[in-house]
């Protein structure tokens, strides 16, 4: 008989539009929810954290969200208390917003990255030989 009518095999032309998986669009809708709801919550301990990335498992059981803020290392306690606070209304915003069976319960993390990334950004400013070096080539 051949197949039937009006449905090809494999990936639905609705799966194609997305060149990144289904995990990275749900990850990067979810932290745009996480950091308008952070704008509507307007704490004053949360004015200078910004929400860098989350990582959302699969099945939507865990959301890992990433920060940075001026603050650094020596406001992680207080940022990471301020967040948990406000955790329930994080997620139940997510709900709302993306219409989902699950909503990630949400975990807090400083964005290490970022940090790694200033630090080695510091050591290369001061690094005598780089100076030196730059020195050299402006003459």
């Amino acid at each position: 008989m051949g197949r039937p009518q009006g449905r090809s095999r494999g990936r639905s032309s609705n799966s194609r539009k997305h060149s990144y998986p289904r995990e990275a669009r749900i990850s990067e809708t979810v932290r745009e929810v996480v950091a308008e709801e952070l704008l509507r919550i307007d704490d004053d301990r949360l004015a200078f954290v910004t929400i860098t990335a989350i990582d959302v498992d699969s099945e939507m059981n865990r959301g890992i969200v990433y920060y940075d803020s001026l603050q650094g290392p020596e406001g992680d306690a207080e940022i990471m208390a301020t967040l948990g606070h406000y955790r329930k209304q994080l997620q139940s915003a997510i709900a709302t917003q993306i219409h989902a069976r699950r909503t990630p319960v949400l975990e807090f993390r400083p964005d290490e990255a970022i940090r790694a990334a200033a630090r080695i950004d510091e050591v290369l400013r001061n690094d005598p030989m780089r100076t030196r070096n730059l020195s050299d080539d402006t003459e």
